[in-house]
């Protein structure tokens, strides 16, 4: 499996890169630039800082500055992941290394993958990168805490079918939801338990979450309009571009990948797009809105492919180039800073080289 692994790792940018716009050529180097800016900012324990803390309305409250932060480490691992970097060996492969051994030392016994405070998004993220990895590092510590990491999220899955921030509360949203099941998708690619029951009850959670054309008229505010999705079920709760990408993605993670709710939501995507990328990038600082909103926008066009994918890219790629420093590093003025931006940045830009298993069609 780790032969396997480093094949797919170091072969050459597939045919299908060659394919596509001049664009993309471009924004692979911007991708390395990125991923050199990462590398020099990582932290000689393997982790990456980031103002640990939560989203208030369109801000963000910070109760832990600058603190090893599991969600950015693990963003930031996977950006590497991307670019084909391996553990142990390459230019990056010691880098990738210090962030494995680090997001492994955060698991504990309960399964949950946490530091300074943080929360369920995290641990997703950290659940999914080790799902990633798995396969390209022979650490006998890897497997079983991943497979603690997937038995909390399922058992903290509500009746509903969604999660929430925190392990084990009756609530949840979409935002949080989408995390998980991306984790549980890759870790079950790999031959980790993962109940079907547990995705089936999250897909009817998302699918409860659409807004469509014969909703009641009065549901259709805070920005609910048909084909977008909702950050819970219930018809008064809002809608964002961000939130129908990540419903997108989590259908076709679970297999679903024409049907009319996904249809109508493309479109509303579409039109959406531009709007929603300079509000939140450029003009928004690099704003969280924007980065987690691409991060499942480009899952979604690039399994839809074609015309689609290539004008998302077009869109996506020109802003991204714009907002580079000249360092290298992505802004990320709300949230939790320049590292999660730049590692977010940096798997936008590599989707097309197809190298992270979760990203592959």
């Amino acid at each position: 499996m780790i032969l396997a692994a480093l094949a797919l790792a170091l072969v050459p940018l597939q045919e299908g890169v060659a394919d596509l716009p001049p664009l993309s050529r471009e924004a692979l180097a911007a991708a390395d630039r990125g991923l050199a800016w990462l590398a020099d900012r990582q932290s000689p324990d393997g982790s990456w800082s980031g103002d640990v803390g939560y989203k208030l309305e369109e801000g963000y409250r910070t109760w832990n500055p600058n603190a090893g932060h599991v969600g950015v480490t693990a963003l930031a691992a996977m950006a590497f992941l991307a670019g084909g970097h391996v553990p142990d060996r390459g230019p990056y492969g010691e880098v990738v290394s210090h962030a494995l051994d680090w997001v492994l030392a955060q698991a504990r016994p309960d399964g949950y993958i946490s530091s300074n405070e943080t929360r369920m998004y995290s641990h997703a993220f950290a659940t999914l990168f080790l799902a990633e990895v798995y396969g390209m590092s022979d650490r006998e510590d890897l497997r079983p805490t991943l497979q603690r990491a997937v038995d909390l999220i399922v058992a903290s899955q509500n009746e509903e079918g969604g999660w929430r921030y925190q392990p084990h509360v009756a609530d949840a949203d979409m935002s949080v939801t989408a995390c998980q099941v991306m984790a549980l998708r890759s870790a079950r690619n790999i031959g980790i338990r993962v109940p079907v029951s547990t995705i089936d009850r999250a897909v009817a959670y998302v699918r409860n979450s659409a807004v469509r054309p014969d909703d009641p008229p009065w549901s259709f505010q805070w920005g609910s309009r048909p084909g977008s999705f909702r950050y819970q079920p219930q018809l008064n709760s809002r809608a964002s571009f961000a939130l129908t990408a990540a419903g997108i993605t989590v259908l076709h993670g679970a297999g679903v990948y024409a049907d009319e709710d996904i249809e109508r939501g493309f479109q509303r995507l579409e039109e959406d797009l531009t709007a929603f990328t300079r509000s939140y990038g450029r003009r928004g600082g690099g704003h969280y809105y924007f980065y987690y909103g691409h991060y499942y926008a480009v899952q979604a066009f690039h399994i839809a492919g074609g015309e689609r994918y290539r004008n998302y890219l077009e869109v996506v790629q020109r802003e991204l180039l714009a907002m580079q420093r000249a360092d290298g590093s992505f802004p990320n003025e709300i949230g939790p800073g320049r590292a999660y931006g730049t590692a977010t940045a940096c798997l936008v830009l590599q989707i097309p080289k197809e190298y992270l298993p979760i990203f592959q069609r």
